[in-house]
Formats: C-alpha cells, sequence, structure tokens
C-alpha cells in the first residue's frame, strides 16, 4: 500500500480473515480512504466496489482502477446509501462488506480540512464537503444544544462548561479556526496532560455531528443486511466505544436466536437471526501493531456472517444512534 506509514490500514491481517475473499467475489469497501483494504482484497482475486464521501480519497485511487483492469470501482459515495450505489451499478447482492469507521489519518493530516487542534486551519470537519461545518455548529447552536452535543458525541464531562466558554467568545467575534476553538478548550480545561490535548473530544463530538456518523453506521448496518447474499460476510472496524456500541447492539439483535423469560412473563418470538458471529465478542489490534501504528491501538473489529433470514430493516435509533435536540442540522431531531 502507501509509502506512507501514517495511512496503514488498521487490523488488515484480521480483517482480510473474517472478510474471507475469493477469487470472483464481489466485495464491498465502504471506507476506501487510502485504498489499503480495496488492494488487499484485490490481490486475493476478489472484485471490489469502493465507495468514500471524500471526494479527495476517489482522485487519489484512479490509479490503482487502472492497475485493477476492471476489477476494482470507485464511487463517492456515503456508505449508508451504499444500497444506492449497488443498484446504479447493477451489482445486486455482496459476498462480504468492510467498514472502517470514522476519520481517516488522510483527512486529519490536512490542516486545511479543520478536523485536527494539532494544525491550524479553517474549523471545517466536513467529509464530503456538504452542508453545515463546524464553525456553523459552533456559531448557530444554543448554549444548551452545544453542551448537548460535546457531552453525548464526545462523552465530555464538562460540556457544559465548554459551551459556555464557547458562547462568550463567539459573542465577541466570530470562531473560524482550529486553534481558536482549541484555545478555548485550554482556558477551560486547562494543558495538555499525558500527551492528550484537552479539545480532543470538543473536536470529536463536533466532527461526528457535522458529518453525522453515527446515524451513517446505523443506516449503513441495515443497509449491508439487506445487501449481502447468503454466507456473506460483514466487518466493521470501529474507534470509540459509540461507534462500537452501535455495532454491538446491532449484532447482538441479529444473532440472537432465543429471548429472555420468566415463569411471570412468557417468552417473546424473536424473529429468524440475520446474521450469525463469526468471533466472539470484539478483536483487538495485537501489541506489534499498536507499537507501530497509534490509530490501532483504540481500534475493535466485530464480524458476522449473513444467514439466509430475510433483512428485518428498522430504525437505527434502536441501536444506540442518540437522538439530539439539533434541529435541521446532521443528526438532528426532524
Amino acid at each position: 500500500m502507501s509509502a506512507d506509514a501514517r495511512h496503514l490500514p488498521v487490523m488488515l491481517e484480521e480483517v482480510i480473515a473474517a472478510l474471507d475473499p475469493k477469487p470472483g467475489e464481489i466485495i464491498l469497501d465502504g471506507t476506501f480512504g487510502a485504498g489499503g483494504y480495496t488492494r488487499a482484497i484485490l490481490e486475493t482475486g476478489a472484485d471490489v466496489v469502493a465507495l468514500d464521501r471524500d471526494p479527495t480519497a476517489i482522485a487519489g485511487g484512479y490509479d490503482l482502477v487502472a492497475a485493477s483492469k476492471g476489477r476494482l470501482t470507485l464511487v463517492e459515495e456515503r456508505f449508508s446509501n451504499l444500497s444506492a450505489a449497488l443498484d446504479q451499478l447493477g451489482v445486486e447482492a455482496l459476498d462480504g462488506l468492510v467498514l472502517d469507521v470514522g476519520v481517516s489519518s488522510m483527512q486529519l493530516d490536512q490542516a486545511a480540512r479543520g478536523f485536527s487542534f494539532r494544525f491550524e486551519g479553517p474549523l471545517d470537519m466536513r467529509m464530503g464537503g456538504e452542508g453545515p461545518s463546524a464553525a456553523d455548529l459552533v456559531a448557530d447552536l444554543e448554549e444548551k444544544e452545544l453542551a448537548a452535543v460535546l457531552r453525548t458525541l464526545g462523552e465530555e464531562r464538562r460540556a457544559g462548561a465548554i459551551a459556555r466558554a464557547i458562547v462568550a467568545e463567539r459573542e465577541k467575534a466570530p470562531i473560524e479556526t482550529t486553534a481558536q476553538l482549541a484555545a478555548i478548550c485550554e482556558r477551560v480545561l486547562g494543558s495538555w496532560n499525558d500527551g492528550i490535548s484537552p479539545a480532543t473530544r470538543t473536536f470529536q463530538a463536533l466532527r461526528i455531528a457535522v458529518n453525522d456518523e453515527l446515524g451513517e453506521l446505523g443506516r449503513a448496518l441495515f443497509a449491508a443486511e439487506k445487501r449481502l447474499k447468503p454466507g456473506g460476510r460483514l466487518v466493521v472496524v470501529s474507534f470509540h466505544s459509540l461507534e462500537d456500541r452501535i455495532v454491538k447492539t446491532f449484532l447482538a439483535d441479529r444473532t440472537r436466536t432465543q429471548a429472555g423469560g420468566s415463569r411471570h412473563m412468557p417468552q417473546a418470538i424473536v424473529p429468524p437471526a440475520t446474521f450469525e458471529a463469526i468471533s466472539r465478542g470484539a478483536a483487538k489490534p495485537g501489541d506489534a501493531e499498536t507499537k507501530t501504528n497509534a490509530r490501532a491501538r483504540s481500534a475493535r473489529l466485530r464480524a458476522a456472517r449473513r444467514t439466509e433470514a430475510p433483512a428485518r430493516g428498522g430504525d437505527p435509533f434502536a441501536f444506540g444512534v442518540p437522538r439530539l435536540p439539533l434541529q435541521g442540522l446532521p443528526g438532528g431531531a426532524s
């Protein structure tokens, strides 16, 4: 893959083992990024449909498309819209699907994208370039709404204090850069601690809100259930507890074959399981990988195999996607 070690695909060996691609199969890589998973899948002889909502990632994959000699199709699209993308390509069903959820190292490393507090840049954070930016949320959300975002999506314990500081600061001047927002967080929470910026959770929360990342994940899981053929493999790599909780809850529900009951309450009827677990629980990266790739440290991999039961569909909010009082903004209440 890329010579740049920052773009190493996380848990590559574990992903390929769980995905188990074979010559002639069709695998969907829902988060193309720098193409690490896609390259490894192509090397097995399988064909790949790769999606990415980031146009710069798609542009960076054209050489790989040419080298694949027709076995790779790149589509600029959110992975939650994978069914629509497959319909346009005339692909009915998939043999496997992999998602590497969250922000990519390429996006973090580009100051102009505004994802990172480590670089001075515009407070943007939009993966696809459309919709409200992080600066828009910081400027437009009421204090209570802003605190809810930081608390729910960033798990920030001092969300109220940071929200108050942001509101006070924006009354003086617009907050338009990553450095401005990071400075506000430092004033409220203090300086860096053990190499961790006090702005970490605030930036995470705004990025997730701007891109509706948890809603995207929930919708993608339902789409995967619909488009994977019997025996098709679903592999999801997540990087923080909010993402992993959604995947865990979804798969626990979809692999369940019995309902709890007692002498006081009869057992509920459980629909046929639409997935069966490939491995128990979440797999973690090995020590060797975490030593060489810092991004891998928080990674968790969950995988399951599609059964013959019909897809159920449903509401992503039932599986841990949070509802936030953000009228008209990504992931907000309708």
